[in-house]
């Protein structure tokens, strides 16, 4: 997630983190890579400008707080500056009103709107134990419905049944009875896309939004247009009262110029950022947590939250036992820590919130696909039980019959177990020594450029 962007940064930074003091002089060349790195990214250039001025001037003759270098006193100006441009705090949605609170989403064709009504509606289910109902009022877009219907029944969450034949006011005001009837906490209206050039189709929303009077007005927009998802989302402020932004595809954005440029040229919060096509792969979006991903500095809180969310307590509990028991790490362990992995979002889901991951070599950055999470998995899966426990079982005939279940080759049923073995010692040593020997033993692996060999 803007990997360009923080590569740059986080280089620029870093050359002057040992400066002595902070003059006009010695930042006016950072400033200026600052602001080249910015447009780079697709900010848009008001923004740049805005940003630029601002800290130059907090910046030049700041007092030094002891506990900081003149470099690292700058760095905080970058990062503060970056958190106020991106809107100082993460917005909830505001759901205060009489059931069913009802939540409007706007935007254009293609930006993921269907899908992030129903990655909002599994959110507000399980995370705010709300009971929603989703609803489509796009008669326009083939299958939109059926879209919706799927999507709902895959988060577990109410569906209202429409049809193309129907008008959308008529369709809503339906399903917002129906809510009513029900008892629902809230709705979610899935609205056709549509061009803010399009006259008759933004008079239509903007009469729709009239009659049903949501509570929450989204936008939902693609970041990987930068600067042009500000300007289209300020297109559809000047007509519709939007009460926030969603931006979608984050993941596959390297610059950073929506998130950057949004808030500052529409004056509406980013409320959520999609992270990826599965059903919870929406976030909510904290202006002080991606400002320091931008910097390299990771984004532990996230992370943390991450794990709370989705790690199986009950098998961390079994394999903590275990571990303390010194019953030894089997390949049945190391599937369960995989299909975690994968319920966090993936390898490089998880490690883009670490700090200083911008600092891993494309070497090993290029193995941490998680494809070969998925590989590694179906390769245990045509194993037999008595193979996870005993891998030392596994010869040249077994291994033949384990690469023809899985689809892959020997050689890829080699390298798992060679990467097996290596953390099986890792765990070893750390039941003998504990966790600090364990991360010196870690540290030397990677550096050794070991840790996923190929």
């Amino acid at each position: 997630m803007f990997d360009n962007l923080t590569n740059r940064l986080s280089r620029l930074l870093k050359n002057i983190s040992g400066r002595g003091r902070l003059t006009e002089e010695n930042i006016a060349d950072t400033l200026r890579e600052v602001r080249m790195a910015l447009l780079e990214a697709d900010v848009a250039l008001p923004v740049v400008r805005e940003f630029i001025k601002r800290v130059k001037k907090n910046a030049v003759g700041i007092e030094i707080s002891k506990n900081m270098t003149p470099g690292q006193t700058f760095i905080t100006i970058i990062r503060s500056e970056l958190v106020r441009v991106m809107g100082e705090s993460n917005t909830e949605l505001d759901l205060a009103a009489q059931p069913p609170a009802v939540i409007l989403m706007a935007g254009l064709q293609g930006a993921g709107k269907t899908t992030s009504v129903g990655k909002l509606g599994r959110m507000l289910k399980e995370r705010q134990k709300k009971k929603v109902l989703v609803v489509s009022a796009d008669i326009y877009r083939p299958a939109a419905i059926k879209q919706l219907e799927t999507l709902a029944s895959e988060v577990g969450i109410h569906f209202f049944p429409s049809s193309t034949a129907q008008k959308p006011l008529d369709i809503v005001k339906n399903a917002l009875a129906h809510g009513k009837l029900k008892f629902y906490d809230v709705v979610i209206v899935d609205t056709a896309g549509r061009l803010h050039v399009d006259e008759v189709m933004m008079n239509e929303i903007k009469n729709f939004h009239a009659a049903i009077n949501p509570v929450e007005t989204l936008f939902v927009v693609d970041s990987m247009t930068g600067q042009d998802a500000a300007n289209t989302a300020k297109a559809f402020n000047d007509v519709l009262p939007l009460t926030g932004i969603i931006l979608t595809k984050v993941d596959g954005d390297a610059r950073g110029g929506s998130a950057l440029s949004i808030r500052y040229i529409t004056g509406k919060p980013i409320k959520f950022f999609g992270v990826g096509e599965k059903t919870d792969a929406l976030e909510p979006f904290h202006p002080e947590r991606i400002a320091s991903r931008i910097l390299g500095m990771g984004d532990v809180l996230s992370l943390i939250e991450n794990l709370e969310r989705n790690v199986d307590k009950y098998k961390a509990e079994q394999l903590t036992k275990k571990f303390k028991e010194k019953k030894g790490f089997n390949l049945q362990d190391f599937r369960d820590q995989l299909q975690q992995m994968k319920n966090m979002g993936g390898m490089m889901n998880v490690l883009d919130k670490l700090p200083d991951i911008s600092n891993l070599s494309k070497n090993i950055k290029d193995q941490l696909d998680d494809r070969m999470l998925v590989q590694m998995e179906a390769i245990i899966d045509s194993m037999t039980a008595k193979e996870r426990s005993h891998p030392e079982l596994i010869k040249s005939s077994r291994k033949k019959r384990i690469a023809a279940g899985s689809g892959t080759q020997v050689q890829d049923v080699n390298r798992l177990l060679k990467k097996f073995a290596q953390i099986q010692k890792i765990m070893q040593k750390m039941q003998k020594s504990g966790l600090k020997t364990m991360m010196r033993n870690m540290r030397s692996i990677s550096n050794r450029g070991t840790l996923f060999p190929r």
